[in-house]
């Protein structure tokens, strides 16, 4: 795959990963209460706290595997099994959470962390940056991170007009559309772990 394959094929991975649609359903859901201005403020500050955690986990995913002692493919089949259950719940329909008030900061909690970048999304990210073979890789890797983040900004600024366009059912279906799209994900990477840990 050339550069440019590559860089397209790894931020639609990241873009899918952050469940986008899902992350939209509960940002509207959690602001019913906020202002336009608030929300697209709120949607900045959304992206920048899952860039800085993406960054961290990206790029220092060999450090944990060495410091425990754990193979790339026995975390990329634990990550699969995690990315897995992840999409069996974006497909099964879930409750929203109310809103919030306005004085309380979700930005990182619950919004960048757990909702964006949850457990299933930690594990694939540590696989993904341990997958990285060098350093032009990891730069690829590093520009599709950063697509996939103003990506999910897009998404969340225009909440309000997707909510108006596609309607509560509208997002609900595309959240389980992305959801059947992480379990293709989960899947190949729990075959790649075990074809791997069995291979010669």
């Amino acid at each position: 795959m050339n550069s440019a394959g590559f860089l397209f094929s790894t931020w639609l991975r990241f873009f899918f990963l952050f469940t986008p649609f899902f992350a939209l359903t509960m940002f509207l859901s959690m602001t019913q209460s906020y202002t336009e201005a608030e929300r697209k403020k709120l949607s900045i500050q959304v992206c920048v706290a899952v860039f800085i955690v993406c960054m961290a986990l990206f790029f220092f995913g060999n450090i944990v595997f060495s410091v425990f002692g754990i193979t790339l493919d026995a975390f990329r089949v634990g990550a699969g099994v995690l990315l897995f259950l992840s999409a069996v719940n974006l497909v099964q329909a879930k409750d929203m959470p109310p809103a919030s008030t306005s004085d309380e900061d979700i930005s990182v909690v619950p919004l960048a962390i757990p909702i964006v970048v949850g457990p299933a999304t930690v594990g694939a990210l540590l696989v993904f940056g341990g997958e990285m073979p060098d350093t032009a890789h990891r730069m690829t890797g590093l520009i599709s991170l950063i697509f996939a983040v103003i990506s999910l900004g897009i998404v969340l600024l225009l909440g309000s007009a997707i909510e108006r366009i596609a309607g509560k059912r509208g997002l609900v279906i595309l959240s389980k559309i992305t959801g059947l799209i992480l379990a293709a994900l989960a899947a190949q990477m729990i075959m790649m772990g075990i074809q791997h840990f069995f291979s010669p």
